[in-house]
């Protein structure tokens, strides 16, 4: 699928910030006053920032409200419930920490419940599509939920948590390569399922549906080469897993510690762009992609 800047800083950026807010929502970093207040900050900037820049790739942004009715059908729904009360609950906590120097631990714990399940609900948005076989697989919620714990912990300064997670983390994406290149194969579908003209003998296109471009050929049959995929698969997964757990295992440093938060998003970014390019939409069989 074409990978769309927006939704790839969304994902990027919202998994961290909720990731972070689930850390300080269990106490982690015990901090209060002002210095609560920045890392509150950093948190609520990603996680919001990534949310609105979701919105960038829809058609018709100003009707984004209307996806908040629909949560008995939509993860889509759900996801943007989860993240208000998420949002909600985490600001008023941070309030207790910076102006109060009150740790309210009850609300601390249901706002990190809601924070993992505003990640959650965001990776089965891709996870629920049939038609993408390389996503609709359990490792998907997985690799979401597994980044977004790492990177909070890489955030919020648990260098111990956040090394024993960066590598689980690394270890989740790799086994989501390996097992996602043969997903379409064993999703047995083929232009003869697609079209059900399997029972009446060989199935092939006579020609295309059309002699231009369309919205499907741009969205939902992009390639990417296997010589530049396994390049920025190893690109993305140093700088994601291994870089940062080398800094974290080194004495420690403020500027190591903030070499590795750098690397870690970087990493992120060429992972999730991955995520998008090499996700095969079975309407590209329609058009001789697959």
């Amino acid at each position: 699928m074409h990978p769309a800047p927006s939704v790839i800083f969304f994902t990027v950026f919202s998994g961290l910030g909720f990731g972070l807010l689930t850390f300080l929502g269990l106490g982690y970093p015990g901090v209060t006053g002002f210095t609560a207040f920045v890392f509150f900050a950093i948190a609520f900037i990603c996680a919001v920032g990534g949310l609105i820049s979701s919105t960038f790739h829809l058609g018709h942004p100003e009707r984004a409200l209307k996806a908040f009715t629909q949560w008995r059908s939509s993860w889509l729904s759900r996801e943007g419930w989860c993240a208000v009360i998420a949002l909600l609950v985490m600001a008023l906590y941070g309030a207790g920490l910076v102006f109060f120097d009150a740790r309210w631990t009850l609300l601390g714990l249901i706002g990190s419940v809601f924070s993992l399940l505003t990640v959650f609900t965001t990776s089965m948005i891709y996870t629920q599509l049939k038609t993408v076989p390389r996503w609709h697989s359990p490792l998907t919620p997985v690799m979401f939920l597994s980044c977004a714990i790492a990177g909070g912990a890489l955030m919020s300064g648990q260098v111990t948590w956040a090394t024993f997670l960066l590598a689980i983390a690394g270890i989740v994406q790799v086994i989501l390569w390996v097992v996602g290149d043969g997903a379409f194969a064993k999703s047995g579908t083929t232009l003869a399922s697609a079209t059900g003209l399997g029972p009446r003998g060989d199935v092939r296109a006579f020609e295309p549906p059309h002699t231009g471009t369309n919205y499907l050929l741009r969205e939902f049959t992009f390639e990417v080469g296997r010589k530049h995929s396994l390049k920025l698969r190893v690109v993305a997964i140093v700088l994601m897993a291994v870089l940062p757990v080398l800094l974290l295992v080194m004495p420690f440093s403020h500027g190591g510690a903030a070499l590795a938060v750098l690397s870690h998003i970087a990493g992120l970014l060429a992972a999730r762009w991955l995520f998008f390019a090499e996700a095969e939409h079975v309407v590209g069989l329609y058009y001789g992609k697959r």
